[in-house]
């Protein structure tokens, strides 16, 4: 191979070769399925090391398994803190502890794992309407002082994220530091989200409904913008994200509060159950899609495989080339 083919691949790109443009590039080929096959062992050795994936595509049933299990979240932790009274600090030391072993499964694990995923968010929830009721009840700050504490938080893990240089995927392919970074930035927004939601409705006095209302408004403006604009996606993400908790909070509340202090008297645990079996439903349609993608894969005709091998090849040479260039940059 002469040196103007070798050169072919990042000409093609017209823009600098740098580190983070490569990881970008292998990112993409990862997320595809493109690129890491058997004997493409420059590549192959470098996404085993590095890139991973690990986050489920940003679907309705995403998004319906992320609300029921926020959800859920608020009306169990309340359960333990506030029905059979065990105290906002022992619970949320007892879930913090369950999320931690459950986060470290995560990052241990080098693919998408759907029930180890979304039971580290169920957990990771139940913590966060934990603290977030501590800060603001048991220590006395009060939600405007709690929600500037929290915020702060996330906006310093954000920009912490940011300056690492990795790309900041929210669905797809990512590195074990940008995922630790990811479900950092879930735990308090977690507890963000749920000091935002009892400040609207306790507070503001804009009770459960309305709050909920209001919420579930601004997440229907968030996706018009995903989906019909080209506003950036990941701080709308982040956005949706952070308002799925107080839409949660407000709405359980709405379901499991006595019919005095504005809402239905229906109890934390029924509530619980009931929400929990809506992420039952919407994770079995989950595990569904993906066992039917895996079907038509195995279903591929002959002509349809090696029409993909062909491709695969011809971005084999950029893996080779990209590996060489980021070896060439680190050292």
């Amino acid at each position: 191979m002469n040196d103007e083919e070798n050169s072919l691949p990042i000409a093609q790109a017209q823009e600098p070769v740098t580190k983070r443009t490569i990881y970008e590039r292998l990112y993409s080929l990862v997320a595809t399925g493109v690129g890491v096959q058997e004997g493409d062992v420059s590549t192959a050795s470098l996404v085993k090391k590095d890139v991973i994936l690990k986050l489920p595509a940003l679907t309705v049933v995403y998004w319906c398994e992320k609300m029921s299990a926020t959800t859920f979240g608020e009306t169990f932790a309340d359960f333990f803190t506030q029905t059979i009274d065990l105290g906002y600090a022992p619970v949320a030391i007892g879930f913090l502890v369950l999320f931690a072993l459950s986060l470290g499964a995560q990052l241990y694990v080098k693919t998408y794992w759907p029930i180890l995923f979304w039971f580290t968010m169920a957990c990771s929830s139940l913590v966060g309407t934990c603290i977030s009721d501590f800060i603001d009840r048991s220590l006395g700050w009060g939600y405007p002082t709690g929600m500037g504490v929290l915020l702060g938080i996330v906006v310093v893990i954000i920009l912490i994220w940011k300056l690492t240089g990795e790309p900041m995927n929210v669905a797809g392919a990512m590195t074990r530091r940008a995922e630790f970074m990811y479900w950092s930035t879930i735990l308090f927004s977690n507890t963000l989200g749920t000091a935002l939601g009892d400040w609207m409705s306790d507070s503001l006095e804009w009770g459960y409904a309305m709050s909920a209302g209001i919420v579930g408004g601004v997440l229907a403006l968030c996706a018009i913008l995903a989906y019909f604009t080209k506003f950036n996606k990941v701080f709308l993400f982040w956005v949706a994200f952070i308002l799925t908790r107080p839409f949660g909070a407000t709405f359980g509340d709405l379901m499991t509060k006595s019919e005095e202090k504005g809402g239905k008297g229906l109890g934390t645990l029924a509530v619980s159950m009931v929400i929990l079996s809506m992420f039952i439903v919407a994770f079995a349609i989950e595990n569904y899609q993906i066992y039917t993608k895996k079907q038509l894969k195995k279903a591929e005709t002959p002509a349809t495989i090696q029409e993909k091998t062909v491709h695969q090849e011809s971005t084999a040479e950029f893996n080779n080339e990209a590996t060489l260039e980021l070896v060439e940059i680190e050292n």
